[in-house]
């Protein structure tokens, strides 16, 4: 074996092989082959860049514009507002999904088909053809006659077991479709919701008559998700007046009652929204003089666009901004035709117009969508159900919306206002500051003294 290994060390040098030349050789040929391969490489992306170039010349930047290939809207009103939804869905500010659910099956969320097609406006597959992000699910029951309340509000209607009812359903209908529906109970949610293409479903407590008169109840509503009370519906309470309906009824207050004041206190330290729908001139300028955080009407229209009681004055609006002395907030449109138009003219320019005016007043930063479906028997022309959002997108595309101004109105500027009161509850808790125990005046049954002194 010695001998046959000898002569690739020791042999004779002429006869030996010269492998540091050949290495060399073969080095050449590969950088020569790297060479040919690179600039095969770079001629051909020249010539596919020259391809590409003579057909943007040729077909124009409209069509990718129109195909969403650039950053610009599509130049179709109608593909343009459906990407713009994409973005940025739609999160409504007050549907009424859980009363369908009350009336319709016996609040039995086993048997309701949201799935499938619903007798109103709302089920799932309108909602994904809405292209909505998120929406309020009001959990509201209504006002108990005045003989059955009493003159002070103090007879037992079941208004609070009633709402704690359409609590559990809306959960449950939440819980079952948990493909669709996503919990939310802060701003920081919705967001995640949207993002991970559910839609965030809020809680919102439609009028202080479902209260009970006291402020702990908010508290405890607020623990089981409860994001927004609206102070008023049709009724008076014992903490605030209503504007009623079409026609504005008369006082009670004058605005907030005493304990009215307190429990926007309370709504500001624990993070809940004011909600200033349904509420009386005096009672929305009041709540937005007294509270520390921004407020919201979640379903109302413009007063100025169509004169009936539960619509917003601009004088009230005017109260809304970020200039000094205003207060942020946001007005979230009401489809009902009712409050959009004379009988039989509510269409979705109509709507459009109260967004419009709204706009012009407060800016478009304190205007949203709060449609009100589920709640009304009769909807606006091209706004009959949810999947109909991209309509009013198109109108105001048409009238010079650009797409920010339209993420805001469909979402952006609600999770504002939403962040900012949160932002204000936790300075407000981080400050010290107290729960409010206030109890209503005109109770019977708490005792008349504390710690054996006359109160």
């Amino acid at each position: 074996m010695s001998g046959e290994a000898e002569p690739l060390i020791h042999g004779n040098t002429s006869e030996q092989r010269n492998y540091a030349h050949d290495d060399a050789e073969h080095e050449a040929a590969q950088q020569h082959s790297r060479a040919l391969r690179t600039r095969t490489v770079v001629w051909s992306l020249l010539g596919l860049l020259f391809v590409v170039g003579i057909v943007i010349v040729l077909v124009g930047p409209e069509y990718y514009a129109d195909h969403g290939w650039s950053g610009a809207l599509p130049k179709d009103p109608d593909l343009a507002a459906r990407r713009l939804l994409d973005m940025a869905p739609v999160i409504d500010g007050h549907i009424d999904l859980p009363l369908v659910g009350r009336y319709g099956w016996r609040n039995n969320v086993s048997a309701i088909p949201l799935h499938d097609k619903m007798p109103m406006h709302v089920d799932i597959p309108r909602l994904r053809e809405g292209k909505v992000g998120g929406f309020f699910w009001s959990v509201y029951v209504p006002c108990a006659s005045a003989s059955a309340e009493g003159k002070k509000f103090l007879n037992a209607t079941w208004r609070v077991r009633d709402t704690l009812e359409q609590i559990d359903v809306a959960k449950g209908l939440i819980l079952r479709f948990p493909e669709t529906f996503q919990y939310a109970v802060s701003s920081a949610e919705v967001k995640d919701s949207i993002a991970q293409k559910k839609i965030a479903s809020l809680l919102g407590v439609e009028g202080g008559h479902q209260l009970g008169n006291s402020i702990a109840v908010l508290r405890q509503y607020y623990d089981l998700g409860v994001r927004y009370v609206t102070l008023t519906h049709v009724c008076h309470n014992a903490f605030a007046d209503s504007c009623g309906s079409l026609v504005m009824i008369a006082p009670l207050h004058h605005g907030l009652s005493p304990l009215g004041f307190k429990l926007i206190e309370e709504m500001n330290r624990i993070g809940m929204l004011v909600d200033l729908s349904h509420t009386s001139d005096m009672t929305a300028t009041q709540a937005i003089m007294h509270s520390k955080a921004p407020v919201m009407w979640s379903h109302s229209s413009a007063r100025a666009v169509h004169n009936v009681a539960r619509n917003v004055p601009d004088e009230v609006l005017s109260m809304i901004g970020t200039g000094e002395g205003q207060k942020d907030g946001i007005i979230m449109v009401n489809f009902a035709p009712a409050f959009v138009a004379p009988e039989g003219e509510a269409d979705v320019k109509r709507v459009a117009d109260h967004v419009e005016h709204i706009a012009r007043v407060v800016g478009k930063k304190h205007v949203g969508i709060g449609s009100d479906f589920d709640g009304i028997m009769d909807t606006p022309k091209g706004l009959e159900d949810v999947s109909k959002y991209p309509n009013l997108v198109v109108e105001l595309l048409r009238r010079g919306w650009d797409k920010y101004e339209l993420a805001g109105l469909t979402g952006g500027n609600f999770l504002r206002v939403f962040a900012a009161v949160e932002d204000v509850a936790h300075r407000l808790q981080s400050e010290g500051a107290l729960p409010v125990y206030d109890v209503y005046e005109e109770r019977e049954d708490m005792p008349l003294t504390v710690g054996g002194e006359a109160l």
